[in-house]
């Protein structure tokens, strides 16, 4: 995780995972990438996914710009990656992550549509998944996780770790213009 080769691999997965779901809808569909790297706690988890993703966007700017439809700025409340001109939810999971269900027996990231939310919400079930999901994260751990936040009111970097970031925490990714 953060290698260029890993880097590189993604890239390449994601672009034939693009294209083989060029429109989703309410369709769930997920990419997930495997890393056989070991962290010694969540802070350094989050530390390797975020240069991983800095990687990715620094190889993908030189072929492909920004998805348009959403912020390059992480701490904006539209930011969204984009690999491949796509734009993608992130979400983090390893061994050591103190969300019980962020918890994976490997480290992982798992790439989920961004328009797949946007056409979740038109559809009006995006409430109905959301709270099934906080209801099974109450049940399982006791509480619902602190760092989810509703669709589009919050930045969704602040999410994909899944550590509780403090109230000052700044996204050590930086959103560069492409040189296509």
């Amino acid at each position: 995780m953060g290698s260029v080769a890993a880097a590189q691999a993604l890239r390449r997965d994601l672009r034939a995972f693009s294209e083989e779901f060029p429109d989703p809808g309410n369709q769930p569909v997920s990419f997930v990438a495997l890393f056989d790297d070991v962290f010694e706690d969540e802070l350094a988890f989050e530390r390797r996914l975020w240069e991983h993703l800095q990687v990715v966007h620094d190889l993908d700017r030189q072929e492909y710009a920004w998805d348009a439809t959403v912020s390059d700025h992480p701490s904006d409340e539209q930011f969204s990656m984009s690999i491949g001109g796509r734009a993608y939810f992130v979400v983090g999971m390893h061994p050591k992550a103190s969300r019980l269900a962020r918890r994976s027996p490997m480290p992982c990231l798992v790439f989920n549509f961004h328009n797949q939310f946007e056409s979740l919400k038109e559809s009006g079930k995006y409430g109905t998944m959301q709270n099934a999901i906080r209801k099974r994260d109450l049940a399982l751990q006791g509480s619902i996780n602190p760092v989810l936040a509703r669709f589009g009111e919050s930045s969704e970097a602040r999410q994909y770790s899944g550590r509780e970031v403090p109230a000052d925490w700044v996204c050590p990714f930086s959103g560069k213009k492409a040189h296509v």
